[in-house]
């Protein structure tokens, strides 16, 4: 048993020590049903020889009234000299037949802990995974039996296969057979038998993983991750920030001729991906999350955490996206609530108010007081009103008034 017990450690890498205490305790077990007793008893096998024992923990006392858990001071000095009344001393009891019950147990106890030993290493192993990428080969696709139309795909990563459910798949990829995949490692899971691997290809921390194995800004930590929004197949924003100044965390993250990038987006399958620059300035961020979109102007609320976004009337459309999909992946890149509205819009709602504004309602698309003093005018309250948004024209139109004047 011990040799046998050797080579597990070896080969398995199963310490043995875990399978000695495991039969000790089975046969401790087994001992006290066999022999109806409840005392105090312990089975040592010896780690050497393999000899099991068996030994009853006795109360040292003057007067025995309970022989199955005392005994009398001078039964126990027969033993060792030194005992006195009070004491505790441990009495072999092994039984004439227990050598062989507690072999044929000892081995049905071996081929347990193996067993449990075995899928312990297995799940320690791939739990180290958990949240991270997992490269592995498509080994079968199985159709759904509640929707034929769905399947679950099984991927083989050495030695287990990970599962990829519907649900985890990016919309219109195509798997076969014998491709080559990276996954995202949502959860490793214990069972009974063997533990099971659950994968995902729409998951955003499969972005942050690719971004961190292209580029070694990352994996260095000179430029950091701040955020990812991601509508898996379709498009991401992953918002970047350098905690050096002569990195460009922008740069870094698209590589010489894009090749960094285009890496990322192969493994993805052409899923377009926009890097934006974080910045601790809201507007700037805000600004940045509409890329590839140009902005004109930004005005956030702090406590609502809403933000009203003014975009050249060229860029309106490519600002909100094909079904808000630019937009919306802003708002969640920042977590501010995003309105945008084009220069000729907000042209459009001063006019509707010129004869009849409201303070507030004008301050709500100016980033200053109105001079309570400013002239009634229509056109002067357009000019102050628009010129919020569009500074340089009429600033640029001033200037050469002046000049010719001058």
């Amino acid at each position: 048993m011990i040799r046998a017990l050797e080579e597990l450690e070896k080969e398995k890498r199963i310490d043995r020590e875990i399978i000695f205490t495991s039969i000790e305790e089975a046969l401790e077990s087994s001992y006290k049903k066999n022999n109806e007793t409840t005392s105090n008893t312990k089975v040592k096998v010896d780690r050497n020889d393999g000899e099991i024992k068996v030994f009853a923990t006795m109360n040292i006392v003057e007067n025995v009234e309970d022989p199955s858990i005392e005994i009398s001071v001078e039964a126990a000095r027969k033993i060792d000299g030194n005992y006195q009344a009070g004491d505790v001393t441990e009495i072999e009891v092994t039984p004439k037949n227990f050598g062989r019950a507690a072999a044929q147990k000892a081995k049905q106890i071996i081929v347990q802990k193996i067993r449990e030993e075995e899928r312990n290493l297995m799940y320690n192993e791939y739990y180290s995974y958990e949240k991270d990428i997992i490269s592995g080969t498509i080994q079968r696709i199985e159709a759904s039996q509640y929707n034929p139309g769905e399947h679950t795909i099984y991927i083989d990563i050495g030695k287990l296969e990970a599962i990829l459910t519907p649900q985890e798949q990016v919309q219109g990829e195509v798997y076969r057979v014998g491709d080559r995949i990276k996954t995202y490692v949502l959860e490793v899971k214990r069972t009974n038998k063997e533990p099971k691997i659950f994968v995902s290809r729409t998951h955003p921390g499969i972005i942050k993983r690719l971004f961190e194995l292209e580029v070694a800004e990352i994996r260095q930590g000179f430029v950091e991750i701040k955020s990812i929004s991601r509508e898996a197949g379709f498009r991401t924003k992953i918002a970047v920030h350098s905690v050096d100044e002569k990195v460009d965390p922008v740069g870094a993250c698209v590589g010489q001729k894009g090749q960094r990038v285009q890496n990322i987006v192969n493994e993805l399958r052409d899923e377009k991906i926009d890097i934006i620059e974080w910045s601790a300035n809201s507007d700037e961020f805000i600004a940045n999350s509409l890329s590839p979109s140009a902005v004109s102007r930004v005005q956030v609320n702090e406590d609502e955490k809403s933000a009203k976004v003014v975009v050249p009337d060229n860029q309106l459309s490519l600002a909100i996206g094909k079904e808000g999909q630019n937009v919306r992946l802003a708002a969640k890149l920042t977590n501010w609530k995003i309105d945008i509205k084009s220069e000729s819009q907000i042209r459009s709602m001063l006019e509707a108010d010129l004869l009849n504004i409201d303070y507030d309602k004008a301050s709500d698309f100016s980033n200053y007081s109105l001079d309570e003093q400013i002239s009634s005018s229509a056109k002067e309250i357009e000019a102050q009103l628009f010129n919020s948004f569009v500074p340089d024209e009429s600033q640029e139109n001033e200037e050469e008034e002046e000049k010719g004047e001058e």
